[in-house]
Order: C-alpha cells, then sequence, then structure tokens
C-alpha cells in the first residue's frame, strides 16, 4: 500500500493506468475503496488516482487542525498532477468543488456523485432525524464521548449500530430497506463504515477547516464541465444539494438514477462507470 506524506500526515493511495488524470475522492461514510469498479475500469485510458482522506482507511490519523481540499491539491502536487480531472461523491464531492475554486488551473472536469457543498447549511429537520436514528442506535452518554474523544473503551457494538444507522439514513434512504439493496453491496458498505467510526470515534480531537469563502455562492466561477449524479432515493435534503450544483455550475449535466442511494459507485458501480466513462472521453484533454 503507497502512501505520501502530504501536509503532515501520509496518506494511502492506489495509482495505475496512463493517460489524462482522474482523480477519486471517496465519501465521508466509506474510503478509497468506494470506487473499486470505476478505478479498475477507468485505468484502461486514464492515469487514476483514489485515496483515503486523513483518518480513513489506511491513512493517517486526523489530528489538530486540517482542511480536506488541502490535503487533495497537496496529493496532486506531491504525484507530480499538474491537471486533472476531479470525481467525488458526498463530501469528496464538495472538496473537489473546493479545489476546483481555489486552483482552477489545475481542474480539467468534475464530475460530482450525491454531493456535498461548502457553505450550504443543512435544514433543522435534517439534523432532527439524524439525531432520532443515532440515538437509537447508540445510548447518549457514550456517544458524547465518542464524539469527544474522551472515551477509554469503544464498544464494537456500537460501531456496528452507527454504522448501520448512518448507512440506512443516506445510502438506504427513506422508503427502502436495507434488504432492498445487493447482500454484497450492503456488507461492502457496512464494512467501509464500521472502519469509519472505529477510527474517529478513536482519534485525537481534531478540527476540520471549510473552505474560505465556501463554494456555495461562487459555483457560477466553476468554468470546466461538471456532471452533476443524483440518487432518487437518496435523503430530499442531499438531493438539493444536487439541484444547486447543477444549476449552479455553468453548463453542469444532471442524471438521476432510479431507486439509488447516497453511494452510487458501489450500489450502481456499472451505471456510475459508464457515466463517468463517456463524460471523461468527452470533457477531458
Amino acid at each position: 500500500m503507497p502512501s505520501l506524506l502530504v501536509n503532515g500526515v501520509d496518506l494511502a493511495y492506489d495509482d495505475a493506468g496512463s493517460g489524462p488524470a482522474v482523480v477519486f475522492s471517496h465519501a465521508g461514510l466509506t474510503d478509497r475503496r468506494l470506487w473499486d469498479h470505476q478505478f479498475a475500469a477507468l485505468a484502461e485510458r486514464h492515469r487514476v488516482v483514489r485515496y483515503d482522506w486523513r483518518g480513513h482507511g489506511e491513512s493517517g490519523a486526523a489530528a489538530g487542525e486540517f482542511a480536506h481540499h488541502a490535503d487533495l491539491l497537496a496529493l496532486l502536487d506531491a504525484l507530480g498532477i499538474e491537471r486533472a480531472a476531479l470525481v467525488g461523491c458526498s463530501m469528496g464531492g464538495a472538496y473537489s468543488v473546493d479545489v476546483a475554486l481555489a486552483a482552477p488551473e489545475r481542474v480539467t472536469a468534475l464530475a460530482l456523485i450525491a454531493s456535498g457543498l461548502s457553505g450550504h447549511e443543512w435544514p433543522p429537520e435534517m439534523g432532527a432525524l439524524a439525531r432520532e436514528l443515532v440515538l437509537a442506535a447508540v445510548p447518549a452518554d457514550r456517544l458524547q464521548q465518542y464524539r469527544e474523544h474522551t472515551a477509554t473503551h469503544i464498544d464494537p457494538a456500537d460501531v456496528a449500530a452507527m454504522a448501520e444507522a448512518q448507512l440506512r439514513l443516506t445510502a438506504v434512504g427513506p422508503g427502502r430497506e436495507p434488504s432492498d439493496l445487493d447482500p454484497d453491496v450492503w456488507e461492502h458498505m457496512v464494512r467501509m463504515c464500521r472502519l469509519v467510526f472505529e477510527r474517529e470515534w478513536s482519534a485525537p480531537a481534531h478540527t476540520e477547516l471549510a473552505a474560505d469563502p465556501p463554494a456555495k455562492a461562487r459555483l457560477h466561477e466553476i468554468a470546466v464541465p461538471a456532471l452533476v449524479v443524483n440518487g432518487l432515493a437518496d435523503l430530499s435534503y442531499i438531493q438539493d444539494v444536487s439541484g444547486l450544483l447543477a444549476d449552479g455550475i455553468p453548463g453542469a449535466r444532471r442524471v438521476d438514477l432510479d431507486d439509488t442511494g447516497h453511494l452510487p459507485p458501489v450500489e450502481r458501480p456499472a451505471e456510475v462507470t459508464r457515466l463517468l466513462t463517456e463524460f471523461l472521453a468527452t470533457r477531458t484533454p
């Protein structure tokens, strides 16, 4: 497993293929394994890079203050990639947009899948729904210790319950059950998400810094081709962000996937790969 020291932390990554560069940034509930299908397929025509955010997967621990989008930009530097198409899912999409605004000369195209957006405030109703599910999964006193990084012991049952609650909220989405997903897909999601909370709750205290200024009011500045992929079974609040991106980025193309939640790269791997292949074939130099 190769890694590079980036902004004071070792970031694990995979690098394959040759041609125009494509860099994948995963969702917050996953790690770089989110891109298994797309990484292998696109390596036939592109140089493809996928990496684990700090504190995720096989990368070093999150500690102190940091910005994920700054790590992404620094990773491009460390790998000698002058320009790349950025593909991001969930907050990985938000960080990709932040890089496109911070260093527009480095980005050739954006593919944003069930994406977040820096500067966007989630409505109170979404927070209330999340709290209800989370508190039903993990007792409030232990959850507070985990979030404050003061727990002396992390119960594996709490990790499993939190992972399943978070995935039910988004990856499954309202109106569906985990049994509606392919069993192998669900298990793959759960494995990645358990590792997220194992690492997050056992990490030292840390602070993620947001892009400044945030992207929400600056989407009109993006001048590269953009593909916005939205899952129609995802939370409506997240789908609203897909609408903001598709409407705000000049010339962006939006694709809605039926019966698909918050992690299309693993729930609909072949379809997402096809969309990316077609988009990148015509939109990257």
